[in-house]
């Protein structure tokens, strides 16, 4: 049976312009930074257009939460800032439901 989850993460970042694909890779090295962060349950890298990216993930409580905000992924971020992407925009959702995978 998968965790449940009951607090995200939704960060908006809109790609500097000729860096899309650097922001499409910046992603994909994300992916192998949150495999080490056990109260990371779920996490999507996802593009909206074609300059607009997203990232959410989703924790069991609160610490997991800031662990991951606070941990290599946030450091990455502020690090890219103004390198590959505008500011991000970041919201700390409840997750209200969900359906488990089977």
């Amino acid at each position: 049976m998968a965790t449940q989850v009951s607090k995200a993460v939704l960060v908006r970042l809109e790609a500097l312009p000729g860096k899309e694909d650097d922001v499409r890779a910046f992603l994909n090295q994300g992916l192998s930074i949150v495999e080490g962060e056990p109260k990371t349950v779920r996490w999507f890298a996802v593009q909206f257009g074609p300059s607009s990216f997203g990232i959410f993930d989703a924790f069991p409580d609160e610490d997991g939460r800031q662990a991951h905000l606070s941990g290599e992924v946030g450091k990455a971020l502020g690090e890219n800032t103004g390198v590959l992407f505008k500011e991000p925009t970041i919201e700390q959702p409840d997750v209200v439901a969900e359906k488990q995978p089977a």
